[in-house]
């Protein structure tokens, strides 16, 4: 495994696993006056107690099991860390326009994973995403369509992750990043397609992906002498035109043109969803070569610069 993905997925891991441990009840339990439970617990070198409710036999036993689920997540993370230290990470320490960028990111999520949904041809509303988001409940879609979201939700918390926000923006990380997307959809998510495609509306046949070729193709875009947002748009268009995967190119193309973006402090780029049929035509045109508008119209309309 690329020793940057490696990194990458331990820390997905770390972080889940802390998530996980910061949010079970444990500890040693006292019941006091015979009906009141709590349980007492180390945090930060320090002993905590916290009243978990009155005293039942079930509330008991969960606490217990929970104190060997504690014990087994502890031992996973001594794991990771341990692995960590071998392959030498040090915690990168972010620019302030990094940070700023990646907050505005999380505050616009709802949006851009609603503008990606609706690019993707997925039924939804602002209200649904934003619900599906925050784990609410949503009763007018369909399950595959509310799982497409959930992904893209993963597949935005995975690249504004601290860490892998400094990671390069290279083949490794764009096959992560259609893992995510299509997760749960294909056995081979995340691996190039092995099948032709034809996509709608054009004769253009996608040329079977090479994986020495992807990766060269990629490192000439990110060493050309451009200004960032035309190699983060290049990166963009080169994933749909090529459909790298079985399924997801576009959402899979737009989150990893943002990372870049990102990782830059430079913006995001956001198809609105007003737009998206003005920027199917033009991508068609991409396609068959006849010209290369959709350059100008995402830079135009597309590209939030952040100041």
């Amino acid at each position: 495994m690329n020793k940057n993905i490696e990194i990458i997925d331990l820390l997905l891991k770390q972080e889940e696993l802390n998530q996980e441990i910061r949010n079970i009840i444990h500890g040693s339990i006292e019941i006091r006056d015979k009906k009141y439970l709590y349980v007492h617990y180390r945090e930060n070198g320090k002993i905590q107690s916290k009243y978990v409710g009155e005293y039942t036999k079930e509330l008991h036993n969960l606490i217990m099991d929970n104190n060997l689920k504690y014990r087994k997540l502890k031992r996973e993370l001594k794991r990771i860390n341990k692995r960590l230290i071998d392959l030498k990470y040090i915690k990168p320490d972010l620019k302030d326009i990094i940070k700023l960028n990646i907050d505005i990111a999380k505050t616009n999520l709802a949006d851009n994973i609603y503008n990606q949904a609706i690019l993707e041809g997925i039924t939804t509303t602002l209200s649904d995403t934003e619900g599906i988001i925050e784990n609410g409940i949503v009763n007018n879609m369909t399950m595959p369509d509310i799982m497409k979201i959930y992904n893209l939700k993963k597949s935005w918390d995975f690249i504004l992750d601290e860490n892998v926000i400094t990671a390069s923006s290279d083949y490794y990380l764009l096959s992560e990043i259609n893992k995510l997307v299509i997760n749960d959809f294909y056995y081979n998510a995340g691996c190039l397609r092995s099948t032709p495609v034809k996509i709608s509306g054009t004769e253009y046949i996608p040329p079977f992906p090479i994986e020495s070729k992807i990766k060269e193709d990629i490192d000439k875009i990110l060493r050309k002498r451009l200004p960032k947002i035309d190699i983060a748009i290049e990166l963009l268009l080169y994933v749909m035109k090529n459909q790298l995967f079985i399924d997801g190119n576009k959402r899979t193309a737009v989150i990893y043109a943002n990372h870049y973006l990102i990782s830059k402090g430079l913006g995001m780029i956001s198809i609105p969803a007003e737009l998206v049929n003005k920027y199917r035509d033009l991508l068609i045109d991409y396609y068959e070569d006849k010209n290369i508008k959709i350059k100008k119209f995402l830079k135009d309309f597309c590209y939030i610069k952040i100041k």
